[in-house]
């Protein structure tokens, strides 16, 4: 039974593209009008004109196609005459076509695909197959200064929420006949356009494979959220582990330099941010504004970097162990004890805090753009001065938790920021629980998930440290000058092709 229902379908299918690509133009219309309801959907257009005596249906998606473009186009159509129209369609692609991006189709799907796309289709009556003329101006906003990533010094062109000007961006870095892109398409409804890019050559092609294959198998009806939908698609089961598993960034010259480093990038459709992989906790932590600056500048702000993030993990739980045990303090160090009454037990203070910080954050998300200071300044200001009057909190726990708040913003990753918090959360909790042997034991923790974690492609997530790799180590902590730093990966390319 199921068998005789599944060569039904099959035959239903046949008959249904056998009438959109076959010679009754009047049935290819009903067809392609039912297909797609038509009369139904405003923003999908029909009209028929003709060119060259044939009757021609010309389909097409409101927002996509530019008047101007459409007009000289259509005029060059017009002043063909009936005598030079050619047998069929290939002939008509190659001499009366004027130069645009243009393909045959004649498979339903793929006419369904590019259409939906945004594509304009043609059907010309006696010319079996389908045109498809890329004609698409996206809708959406110009190339800027991405917000988040934010520029020091530096070209100051963001990605964007289109594919084709995302990728068009690091071919104007990349201007290198090896510089490859492949295409997919994710989503049964979605149909999300995917990009992967990569540098022929210096890429491992099994990761190629490894990513190309793992796209190309997904089984998902769409990308609701985008690049997140298919990072956990790419990445599935790891959910309880919260550090990031992919390095993203809004920056085309970010893109751009990983890829010649050997790096693969991930565009998608509908998201202004690229995803780059393989990489590892040092890959996310580094910035590209460590390179628009003199080698020593750059090596000062990526140590700081690194400094800041390891202490926003241990500074408050490392205080509150010396809160429990203020004999192991030295005198000179005793003025960072608390001195007034605790009226709240340290560590929930911590915890309250931990909260309230990324409540005044969804706030000031969530406020109006010209409300946003103002009410950002008052809301610290009277949050901080009467809980601290009132002995909810101490002063220096205050302290403590502002300069966590602040070197949140240090490194531009927020996957990073909030597994770093729950981190922090775990070792004040089994701080304040067992004492030194809980801040031992939270310590064990963090560093087994980091030992733990891998990326997509199966590295070490702390790679160069371990597996150890010294000189590639050094040049994670200090920053090279760009002529040294291209002559050693020449010869790391080399050796590794060897």
């Amino acid at each position: 039974m199921n068998s005789g229902t599944q060569q039904n379908s099959t035959d239903n299918t046949k008959q249904k593209s056998s009438i959109i690509f076959g010679s009754d133009f009047k049935m290819r219309q009903q067809e392609i009008s039912n297909l797609f309801k038509l009369d139904e959907n405003f923003d999908l257009l029909h009209r028929e004109v003709r060119i060259g005596g044939r009757k021609v249906s010309v389909y097409s998606v409101d927002g996509f196609l530019p008047g101007d473009t459409i007009e000289k186009l259509m005029q060059f159509f017009y002043s063909i005459k009936e005598e030079d129209m050619p047998e069929d369609l290939a002939g008509f692609i190659s001499k009366s076509t004027p130069f645009v991006d243009i393909m045959e189709i004649d498979e339903e799907q793929d006419f369904i695909d590019n259409f939906l796309a945004g594509l304009t289709c043609m059907m010309i009556e006696g010319y079996e197959g389908i045109l498809a003329l890329d004609l698409r101006e996206y809708p959406g906003r110009s190339v800027e200064e991405p917000e988040k990533d934010k520029v020091l010094r530096g070209s100051r062109d963001g990605f964007i929420e289109a594919l084709i000007p995302n990728m068009a961006l690091i071919r104007r870095r990349i201007r290198d006949k090896n510089l490859m892109f492949k295409f997919a398409r994710v989503g049964r409804s979605s149909r999300t356009d995917i990009a992967v890019g990569y540098m022929y050559g210096r890429v491992n092609e099994k990761d190629v494979k490894k990513v190309m294959d793992s796209i190309n198998s997904m089984d998902v009806d769409a990308l609701t959220m985008n690049q997140e939908s298919l990072a956990e698609m790419l990445f599935p089961g790891k959910w309880i582990n919260p550090f990031p598993k992919y390095k993203y960034t809004e920056r085309p010259d970010t893109a751009a330099a990983s890829m010649l480093e050997g790096s693969i990038v991930i565009l998608v459709d509908n998201s202004p941010a690229v995803m780059i992989l393989p990489t590892s906790l040092f890959g996310i932590i580094e910035d590209a504004n460590d390179y628009y600056f003199p080698p020593v500048t750059g090596t000062y702000l990526r140590i700081t970097r690194m400094v800041t993030n390891i202490l926003a993990v241990f500074i408050t739980p490392v205080f509150l162990l010396l809160i429990e045990n203020p004999e192991w303090v030295p005198k000179p160090l005793e003025f960072i004890l608390i001195r007034d009454d605790i009226n709240v037990a340290p560590v929930f203070q911590f915890l309250i805090l931990e909260f309230a910080i990324d409540g005044l954050k969804m706030a000031a998300v969530n406020t109006p753009n010209m409300l946003t200071t103002p009410l950002s300044i008052v809301a610290g200001i009277v949050f901080g001065d009467y809980t601290v009057d009132s002995g909810w909190f101490n002063p220096e726990i205050m302290l403590y938790m502002a300069f966590v708040a602040v070197a949140n913003y240090t490194q531009s990753n927020m996957e990073l920021t909030y597994a770093v918090k729950f981190h922090r959360v775990i070792l004040l909790i089994l701080t304040s629980i067992f004492g030194v042997y809980g801040f031992i034991a939270g310590t064990v923790l963090l560093i087994a998930s980091l030992l733990m974690t891998h990326t997509l492609l199966g590295e070490g997530y702390l790679y160069p440290l371990i597996p150890f790799n010294a000189k590639c180590l050094a040049r994670r902590f200090f920053r090279m000058s760009l002529p040294a730093y291209e002559k050693t990966h020449k010869r790391e390319r080399q050796s590794s092709k060897q």
